[in-house]
């Protein structure tokens, strides 16, 4: 996977061609995660061992504006996720020599 920018139907043609299962059962497969992920975190922070944490982020309401016409309008408030990459990740990664 030489690009940069994924979409999903990237990640799954990649499941399916290193698993071996089908297109579809993979596409399956992802979105269960994504289901898993979303329900876990209506109950708090997930932390998954070696990959690591995505964290709820309350954010307030703020005053924003626009770059071009400088109108200000309001931004309200509202949960975000925050995803902290694990230590043994970035070890990894730091290994690589980048070009």
């Amino acid at each position: 996977m030489l690009n940069t920018n994924f979409k999903k139907i990237d990640i799954i043609k990649e499941i399916s061609k290193k698993t071996g299962f089908s297109v579809n059962f993979s596409k399956k497969i992802l979105n269960d995660l994504i289901d898993i992920i979303i329900t876990e975190l209506r109950h708090g922070d997930i932390n998954i061992k070696n990959l690591g944490i995505f964290k709820i982020i309350f954010k307030n309401q703020r005053v924003g504006r626009n770059p071009i016409t400088k109108k200000k309008h309001i931004i309200s408030s509202r949960n975000t996720i925050s995803f902290t990459t694990s230590k043994k990740i970035i070890d990894h990664l730091n290994k690589f020599t980048w070009q």
